[in-house]
C-alpha cells in the first residue's frame, strides 16, 4: 500500500506542500476541492475554466513524482445546492485530469418536505424517526445518488469513496452497503477508523464486512481517542465544539495517540486481506499540537505500521 496525505491541513503554499510530501517520501496526494475543505491547494473554478492554469498546477505535482490519487469534495450535496455545484465541478476536474476516484460524503437530507435543516437519526424511537428515515432514503437520497453516480460515470470516474462520518446518511458499512445496493458499485467506502471509534464500532471488523462486498475504495489514516474523564460519566455523544478538546468525550488525535502502531499494523493487515491494496491517506486533525508536528508524528506511526522504511 502507498502512503498518501490529504493535504488540506498542511498549512503551506501549494508548491511548498508538494516539496514537503517529497521530503516525507509520500507517494500520492489527495486534494480537497472545496465544500467542507478550505481547499488551500486547489482553486476549483480556476482549474476547471483555465487549461493553462490547470496544466501548470498538475505539472508541478507530476514533476516531483507525486501521484494525484483522489479529489475530495466532502460536503452535503443532498441539502445544499452550492455543495452539489462543487461536487459537479469536482467531477469535471477529475475528467480533465484523468482522476478516477472521488472521496466525499453521502450528505444528509432534511427531515421532511419543506424543511431545510439536515436531520441525523441515531435511534429508532420516537416512532417518527422511521418516517424521517423513509423520506430521507427513498424520496431524497436514492434518487439524488442515482443522478450523482450517472454524472460521475459521464466524467470517467470509476469509484466514489464515501467517508463513514457522523451526521451523514452513510456513516458505517451497513448504510454504505444499503446505498450501494440501490445505486450500484460506483459507491464504496472511504474507511476512516477515527469516526468508527467514537461511534463505538470496530474498524477491523468493518474492513472485513466491506471486503466481503469489494467495497473498500479508500482508507484514511486518522485516529481518535475517548477521553475517560468525560466519556465514562457521559457517554461518547458530544456536541461541544471540536476546539474544546480539553472537555470533550473524544477527540481526533495524531495517529498513534489514540491507537498504537500494533493496532494499526493489524488494521492494515486486515484491510489488505479484505482486498484493498491502495493508498492510505493521512488526515491530520489533532488540535492539541501544531499541524506540522501532528503530520510528522502521524507519518512516523503510519510508516512503521505499513513497514515503509
Amino acid at each position: 500500500m502507498k502512503l498518501a496525505i490529504k493535504t488540506c491541513t498542511l498549512d503551506m503554499p501549494y508548491e511548498q506542500m508538494l516539496d514537503f510530501c517529497v521530503e516525507q517520501r509520500i507517494a500520492a496526494i489527495e486534494i480537497g476541492t472545496g465544500n467542507w475543505s478550505g481547499a488551500p491547494h486547489c482553486d476549483l473554478d480556476l482549474l476547471v475554466s483555465d487549461r493553462t492554469a490547470r496544466e501548470q498546477w498538475y505539472d508541478a505535482m507530476r514533476a516531483r513524482g507525486l501521484e494525484l490519487c483522489a479529489l475530495n469534495c466532502s460536503g452535503n450535496p443532498l441539502a445544499y445546492e452550492q455543495e452539489m455545484d462543487v461536487t459537479k465541478k469536482t467531477f469535471a476536474l477529475a475528467q480533465m485530469l484523468g482522476v478516477k476516484k472521488i472521496v466525499m460524503m453521502s450528505g444528509l437530507p432534511a427531515g421532511c418536505k419543506g424543511d431545510k435543516t439536515p436531520v441525523w437519526i441515531t435511534t429508532s424511537w420516537p416512532p417518527e424517526t422511521q418516517e424521517i428515515l423513509a423520506y430521507q432514503w427513498d424520496e431524497v437520497a436514492i434518487p439524488a445518488w442515482k443522478e450523482i453516480v450517472k454524472m460521475a460515470a459521464d466524467c470517467g470516474v470509476e469509484k466514489i469513496a464515501l467517508e463513514n462520518h457522523g451526521m451523514q446518511l452513510v456513516y458505517n458499512p451497513e448504510t454504505c452497503l444499503r446505498l450501494r445496493e440501490a445505486v450500484g458499485p460506483m459507491v464504496g467506502m472511504n474507511l476512516d477508523p477515527s469516526h468508527l471509534f467514537w461511534m463505538g464500532g470496530d474498524p477491523i471488523e468493518a474492513a472485513r464486512v466491506l471486503g466481503e462486498h469489494g467495497a473498500i475504495y479508500h482508507v484514511h489514516g486518522k485516529d481518535s481517542r475517548p477521553e475517560r474523564r468525560y466519556w465514562q460519566p457521559n457517554g461518547m455523544l458530544d456536541t461541544k465544539p471540536i476546539d474544546a478538546f480539553a472537555k470533550r468525550a473524544w477527540n481526533y488525535v495524531a495517529v498513534g495517540a489514540g491507537h498504537d502502531a500494533k493496532w494499526w499494523k493489524e488494521f492494515f493487515s486486515v484491510v489488505r486481506m479484505s482486498g484493498y491494496d491502495d493508498e492510505i491517506s493521512l488526515e491530520m486533525e489533532d488540535l492539541t499540537m501544531s499541524m506540522l508536528d501532528g503530520h510528522l508524528a502521524s507519518l512516523h506511526v503510519l510508516r512503521e505500521a505499513l513497514n515503509i522504511v
